[in-house]
């Protein structure tokens, strides 16, 4: 029988199975190779969009900050603006009342009652003066209590003093403080008349 040698063709066909393999295994590796490159790109690219996103957003935002500080400000100037104008309004609102309330002093005020000093601060209104007697302070915290601009007198302090005048006659006089509220009802009754 004759003998046949096929180990260089199995060798050969070996070889070309191991050609073929690395030829495949390059090929695997060079497109891996490019898909990470391409993956890369991409993600590079997606990145740099969105940092671009990033920065116009960032740009508005601090746009938008500061016309809110504008806003604000100018907020914070009508509030100033109004409170002006509220504060105006009440003195405009308050004009005639001080002349009514002296009028009513005028009224409350009995015979033999001096008033030294008048002092407002507010609603409340401080009567310094000296009366003949204890009864006319009475009698005056009884008119401004029936008063229509006045109410609530409050006595504070009732000293009796005597006074000469330059001869032997001697007069006692009732020095007094008395507080009394200011009403603002009647008034705003009257503007709206």
């Amino acid at each position: 029988m004759p003998r046949i040698n096929l180990l260089p063709w199995r060798d050969e066909q070996r070889e070309q199975r191991r050609n073929q393999f690395y030829l495949s295994l390059g090929a695997a590796a060079a497109s891996a190779g490019l898909v990470l490159l391409l993956t890369n790109l991409t993600f590079n690219s997606i990145i740099g969009h969105q940092n671009d996103r990033n920065r116009l957003v960032q740009n508005e935002i601090d746009a938008l900050n500061i016309r809110i500080e504008e806003i604000l400000s100018l907020e914070d100037k009508k509030d100033r603006l109004l409170a002006r104008m509220e504060i105006i309004e009440q003195l405009q609102r308050s004009r005639p009342g001080i002349v009514h309330v002296f009028d009513e002093l005028v009224e409350t005020l009995p015979d033999g009652v001096y008033l030294l000093s008048v002092k407002q601060q507010g609603q409340r209104l401080e009567l310094v003066g000296a009366a003949e007697s204890n009864t006319r302070v009475s009698a005056l915290m009884r008119n401004i209590d029936g008063s229509e601009w006045l109410s609530k007198p409050d006595l504070e302090v009732v000293e009796v003093k005597e006074n000469s005048r330059g001869g032997t006659d001697a007069q006692r006089a009732s020095e007094f403080k008395v507080f009394a509220m200011t009403e603002t009802a009647s008034d705003e009754g009257e503007e709206a008349e």
